[in-house]
């Protein structure tokens, strides 16, 4: 199975994601991208997109980006990640891109940042970096 097959396969069984509505647009070495519209269930009470929603596609995204660097019989773990929320959530949709910023057997250094799309215009709205762990399956 290729790298892509693998990580849309994974993603595919992901519920959370399924929850959101997110869907994942690309995959390349180091790099993920993941969508997910403003659905009226991901708002909080200002009617902006949750903090939640946008953690949980920038971890995905940057977990997936880490994913695609290591041996096949691998999976990944989140063992840390921080979240720099900039700007309020105001669109309709959601783009998280993560990157490796530093790949290792051990640990990955990986990064996300999460932009709001309203019509054509994209804002970045939070900036994520965080490790993740290489794990045998």
């Amino acid at each position: 199975m290729t790298v892509t097959g693998k990580i849309q396969a994974s993603f595919d069984a992901q519920s959370m994601m399924k929850t959101l509505g997110a869907k994942l647009v690309s995959v390349a070495d180091g790099q993920c991208e993941i969508t997910a519209p403003l659905l009226p269930g991901s708002l909080q009470q200002q009617g902006f997109g949750h903090a939640a929603l946008t953690f949980a596609i920038g971890d995905t995204a940057a977990g997936y980006a880490a994913l695609s660097v290591i041996p096949e019989d691998c999976e990944v773990l989140t063992s840390e990640i921080k979240i720099n929320l900039l700007s309020p959530a105001k669109g309709d949709l959601l783009i998280a891109r993560g990157k490796v910023v530093k790949p290792g057997r051990r640990l990955i250094v990986v990064t996300s940042d999460v932009f709001a799309r309203d019509g054509d215009q994209e804002k970045l709205i939070a900036l994520m970096q965080g490790t993740m762990v290489p794990v045998t399956i």
